[in-house]
């Protein structure tokens, strides 16, 4: 498409989208060419047609926006991280409707680990071999912190993040900021004093190093081996929650939990309060039922006892008279009246029973007591 100017008399005007346009159309006949960088803010989706890169100058920091097809680039198989130094051929292109200049690939081959990759890679080495990656040094988040120190950039995105979700979960907790330089020159060490004195507050229990998203070279602060020894090293435990998911400073790596983005990192320190709500219902309502439970039982077991204590004195009576009939049965049968009656009789002489014959001389009268009544009688003859 041709590009044409406005006329104002004798000048002519072209708007910005036939300049860019224009622009556009040169760049098209430039040849294909070769361009050495090193890859960062390397991103891709599987929901994207695109893969988007910056090639940057190690040398100068010069930095080019570049763009592949996802295909293309997945076809190659190269599993690229940012810091690696690439040979990427392609062509210039601007997009029209921003004015933006890129480098469309066509091809990339890696040409080698950038320098800032190599450097990181054997420091990783070393304190790795030092043990300050270790799982088992890693200690347990505590469950509800009486404070959380937050590490962060002045006025940073992650900030806001942080502390809106840990609002939204657990509006109680209490939260101590440090705003520090994250970022360029000094940033190290500005990071390390930060997190001393949060670590040194009295009531802080766990320490959220949070930064959002940026380029390689803008996380390198916390892959700084002091920063890395510092977070080992901290007296209460620390959650890294540097860049999004794909980024992996080192001091994830050395920090006791680790989040994703910094919004993971609020639901990683402080409880939900509707789940502790949630819950502490639950356990109402199990202890309710549990004492009604044991409230009924008390209550049938006292009924039991009130029943046997309101039977107990008839049955205390009953094994009582039935004691006295056996025992008056045990009279009855050890009674002289009972002997009378099965037609016995008692002889009294004098007062006394006689129960020798050779005591009752002949011609004395004695009495003969009979089951109904009594005889006078005269001894005749003496038997022995």
């Amino acid at each position: 498409m041709k590009v044409e100017p406005i006329l104002y008399g004798e000048r002519k005007v072209y708007p910005v989208s036939a300049f860019n346009r224009g622009v556009a159309s040169w760049l098209r006949r430039l040849p294909e060419l070769w361009v050495e960088g090193e890859v960062t803010e390397l991103r891709r989706n599987e929901a994207w047609a695109t893969v988007f890169f910056t090639l940057k100058d190690p040398a100068t920091g010069a930095c080019l926006p570049a763009t592949m097809q996802r295909r293309s680039f997945d076809a190659l198989q190269l599993g690229l991280a940012d810091g690696e130094r690439v040979h990427v051929q392609g062509r210039a292109e601007l997009y029209e409707a921003k004015g933006e200049l890129a480098f469309r690939a066509a091809a990339i081959e890696r040409l080698g680990s950038g320098d800032h990759l190599a450097a990181l890679e054997r420091l990783k080495q070393a304190l790795a071999a030092e043990g300050l990656f270790r799982a088992e040094r890693k200690r347990p988040l505590p469950r509800f912190p009486r404070a959380v120190g937050l590490l962060t950039g002045a006025d940073a995105a992650a900030r806001g993040d942080v502390l809106t979700g840990i609002r939204a979960r657990f509006p109680p907790a209490h939260v101590v900021v440090a705003e520090t330089r994250v970022q360029g020159a000094g940033s190290a060490e500005r990071i390390v004093a930060a997190l001393s004195a949060l670590a040194a507050h009295p009531r802080v229990d766990v320490v959220i190093v949070a930064r959002g998203g940026g380029s390689f070279e803008d996380l390198l602060p916390f892959s700084d081996e002091r920063v890395v020894r510092a977070v080992a090293a901290c007296p209460v435990p620390v959650v890294s929650a540097v860049g999004h998911e794909q980024d992996t400073p080192l001091c994830d790596l050395a920090a006791d939990a680790r989040a994703s983005t910094p919004t993971a990192a609020a639901r990683i320190v402080v409880p939900d309060a509707g789940e502790l709500l949630a819950s502490l219902q639950r356990s109402r309502t199990g202890l309710e039922r549990s004492v009604r439970r044991l409230l009924e039982r008390d209550r049938e077991r006292l009924a039991r006892q009130h029943d046997r204590l309101r039977a107990a004195p008839r049955l205390l009576l009953e094994r009582r008279r039935a004691a006295l009939d056996r025992s008056g049965a045990r009279l009855q049968a050890l009674s002289p009246r009972a002997t009378l009656e099965r037609g016995y009789a008692i002889v009294r002489h004098g007062d006394a029973a006689v129960r020798d014959a050779a005591t009752v001389p002949a011609g004395a009268h004695v009495e003969v007591e009979l089951a109904r009544g009594a005889l006078a009688a005269l001894v005749e003859e003496v038997r022995r």
